[in-house]
């Protein structure tokens, strides 16, 4: 990977190096480190947990999630199905998933 500044933007292989930008005081107003965080109950009626980057939410919706997996028992092969589905709808970002089952 080549590390370049473009126009004064921290850049990895031409696209914004973000971990990189993340630290750059002139750049604060463009960037937010601040995750996006929601508190649900557990309880007996949860089946599972979706955690995902936003290159799968960008490209389903919660409800997609869930059902596209609801049937797959394994954790692990229910995230696989995530990710590769979000592949197949063309998410141009990056993409992480796990799956919680209980």
């Amino acid at each position: 990977m080549d590390y370049c500044l473009s126009g004064d933007v921290p850049r990895v292989d031409g696209q914004l190096a973000v971990s990189r930008a993340f630290g750059d005081k002139s750049l604060k107003e463009h960037l937010s480190s601040e995750p996006h965080v929601v508190v649900e109950e557990i309880d007996d009626h949860t089946d599972l947990i979706v955690l995902a980057s936003d290159g799968l939410w960008k490209v389903m919706s919660n409800q997609e999630a869930v059902n596209l997996i609801k049937n797959v028992k394994d954790a692990r092969s229910a995230a696989k199905n995530l990710a590769e589905e979000a592949i197949r709808r063309e998410s141009k970002d990056d993409i992480s998933c796990i799956v919680v089952r209980f």
